[in-house]
């Protein structure tokens, strides 16, 4: 049996945290203690940790059965979910089941009981429904950004799970939003409540408008885009036609972008993310699902070309930059004559767009068909583009490993050199096709 690392500041040193912020900290008190919690706080400040750290605390290494059920919106918070309990290194087994990849795969891997399960509703409710899987053991359940859950209609699905759930113990919603009531059928009776959503003035956000013609919006993006040069940023669109309309644009004048929204295949998203996090591309055309939930790095701005309908969402959005302690800035295309909705306070006319320029990313990815099934490591595959490849420990950039595949960011102008070398070589064991994505 693997060893169950349980404390604490085991699984802090783990994660590279010096220690948890008071949101995390009161969470995991509250969580231990109370039956029902709910936790409320905004986006990238840590919900996750807050609610795996108790959870592991509460898991048994005896039980031979799944014992908690993480519920979320999207498969991407189930693969960011993932990753993250796989970097505690915990000894206890997680799978991720949701829509786009094959329920046969799912099946193999649950083969071996998890202690954890994890997806979204519509994936977990088939596992439940046609298989014969043992959920009496399962005691705690989380709604993660329960909210998001209920908004995109899967109340249905949810009531249908929680019939299969008997022995609940413990229910932990989050949230990045206080705005939905949370359904009777979800037993949250005398529920502790953190609020961490009111929260001081962000002096590190600033909000800044660019006047546009109607007619000559893509021309300001790209104006605006040239304006804040090499840094990482999201363009949020309300709609995917909107964000093809943008992409085609950008890629005429030779912006290099990555797309994401809930129109596009799994893998299709899955890679854009993987580019965008390791600075393939420094530009994300994206609706609003990429406004939370997703694991991407801190950002320096966000361009709003297309305004949401609601505050909400307009935080949201604006939370993607200035977190932590970097500032960000949050841009507004408004076309002339238009007033700019009653949410919006504060905003700073921009009157110059100056031309910094958008250089071509010094990276571009590269896809190798072998991962930790085939007992490859992040050392393995940075060994092989060294010492084969010719590369140094500053041009090998950022690798992601999967369960059957990695990505490696690698100098674009290495790239093609790189797959020729290394193309149907061995990794460990296992000889794989390599490729650019």
């Amino acid at each position: 049996m693997a060893k169950h690392i349980k404390t604490q500041q085991d699984i802090l040193t783990k994660l590279n945290i010096k220690g948890l912020n008071p949101m995390q900290q009161e969470a995991k008190t509250v969580i231990e203690k109370n039956e029902n919690t709910i936790v409320l706080s905004p986006t990238g400040t840590g919900k996750t940790l807050a609610f795996l750290l108790p959870l592991v605390q509460l898991l048994d290494p005896k039980v031979d059965g799944i014992q908690a059920l993480i519920v979320v919106p999207s498969r991407e918070l189930a693969i960011q979910i993932e990753q993250v309990f796989r970097h505690m290194g915990t000894g206890f087994k997680l799978n991720a089941v949701y829509g786009g990849r094959s329920k046969s795969k799912d099946r193999m891997e649950l083969k071996h009981t998890p202690a954890v399960l994890i997806g979204t509703p519509g994936r977990i409710l088939d596992h439940f429904s046609g298989e014969q899987m043992n959920t009496d053991s399962i005691k705690y359940l989380v709604l993660d950004e329960y909210d998001k859950i209920l908004e995109v209609g899967f109340e249905d699905e949810l009531t249908r799970i929680l019939g299969h759930l008997p022995n609940l113990e413990k229910r932990i919603l989050t949230s990045a939003t206080a705005q939905i009531s949370i359904p009777g059928f979800v037993q949250m009776n005398e529920a502790k409540t953190l609020d961490y959503l009111v929260e001081k003035k962000n002096d590190k956000l600033e909000l800044k408008v660019v006047e546009s013609n109607a007619n000559q919006k893509l021309e300001t993006l790209v104006g605006l885009l040239n304006h804040v040069g090499n840094q990482n940023g999201i363009v949020f669109c309300n709609f995917k036609a909107t964000i093809d309309e943008v992409s085609e644009y950008l890629t005429k004048h030779q912006i290099g972008h990555s797309c994401f929204s809930g129109g596009m295949e799994q893998m299709d998203r899955e890679r854009a993310l993987i580019k965008f996090r390791n600075g393939s591309t420094q530009v994300m055309v994206a609706t609003d699902l990429a406004a939370r939930g997703l694991d991407i790095p801190e950002l320096s701005y966000i361009i709003h070309f297309e305004l949401p309908h609601a505050n909400e969402e307009f935080t949201h959005r604006n939370g993607r930059t200035a977190r932590v302690s970097a500032k960000g800035t949050a841009y507004v295309i408004k076309e002339e004559n238009k007033s700019l909705p009653e949410f919006i306070h504060n905003a700073k006319p921009l009157n110059q767009l100056n031309k910094a320029g958008i250089t071509t990313s010094f990276f571009t990815t590269l896809f190798i068909s072998g991962g930790r099934k085939d007992k490859i490591s992040k050392g393995d595959i940075a060994g092989v583009f060294m010492k084969k490849g010719g590369l140094s420990a500053q041009e090998l950039g950022v690798i992601e490993l999967k369960q059957d595949c990695a990505f490696v960011a690698v100098p674009k102008k290495k790239s093609e050199d790189l797959i020729e070398l290394l193309n149907n070589t061995y990794f460990k064991k296992k000889k794989v096709r390599i490729y650019e994505i």
